[in-house]
This record gives structure tokens, C-alpha cells and sequence, in this order.
């Protein structure tokens, strides 16, 4: 059609469809969001995951150990005195020994202590 208006030489051909095309395949260049992913990604697999296996191993540990040596107790009491143990570097509150754990004597709630200690060794969970 250009060479029939005199636009161009006859036999040359203008290829209009590049600009269209063009269009269709331009991406944003999301290089950096991929990086910014793979490093999410690393830090989960080298830091977050380990930490998170540790802590449960040593949850695990606990939760036999009490049950074993001290007081059979259900799972979901026992994740009580571990998380407000967490909560005060390893000793239970008073409040805690008069309101959940008020079973407990004494004696027990020290040895639930020593194992939260022996458990949570050397880690950020004590």
C-alpha cells in the first residue's frame, strides 16, 4: 500500500507490525522484586526453618518429659507452662502457679522449671 502512494520504493516492505508487536511483548523489569523474593526465600530456608525445627524438638522433649516424670497432662496444657515459661525467662508467675497449674505442688513446679532450663539450654526461647 505505501509503494501505490508513492511512500516507498516498489518491492519495499515496512513492517508496521513491529511497533504492534512491541506492545504486546514490553515487561516491566522485575529483576530486583526477584531478588528481594530469593532472598526471603534463602533467609527462611537457612535461618527461619532450622529455628523453627529446634524449637519444636525441644518443645517435644518437654512435653514427653513432664509427662513421663511429672504429671500426665494433655498437650494443649502443657503448651501453657512453656510459652509463659518463654514469657518469664524460664520460671512460672505466681499467677500462673495459683491459676492453671495450682495442682502442682511445689516440688513439681521446680522440677517443671529445671526441665524447662535443661530443654531451652543455650537457645532464644529461654
Amino acid at each position: 500500500m505505501p509503494a501505490q502512494i508513492g511512500c516507498s520504493p516498489p518491492g519495499v516492505v515496512f513492517p508496521v507490525s513491529v511497533p504492534m508487536t512491541a506492545d504486546c511483548y514490553r515487561h516491566f523489569d522485575a529483576t530486583r522484586h526477584a531478588e528481594f523474593l530469593y532472598r526471603c526465600v534463602e533467609r527462611t530456608v537457612r535461618e527461619d526453618l532450622p529455628r523453627e525445627v529446634d524449637y519444636l524438638e525441644r518443645h517435644d522433649e518437654f512435653s514427653a518429659r513432664i509427662q513421663e516424670e511429672i504429671a500426665d497432662m494433655p498437650d494443649g496444657t502443657i503448651d501453657l507452662p512453656t510459652r509463659f515459661l518463654a514469657q518469664n525467662r524460664g520460671r512460672l508467675s505466681g499467677r500462673a502457679r495459683s491459676g492453671g497449674f495450682k495442682l502442682l505442688t511445689a516440688p513439681e513446679v521446680e522440677r517443671v522449671e529445671a526441665l524447662y532450663a535443661r530443654c531451652f539450654a543455650d537457645t532464644e526461647f529461654r
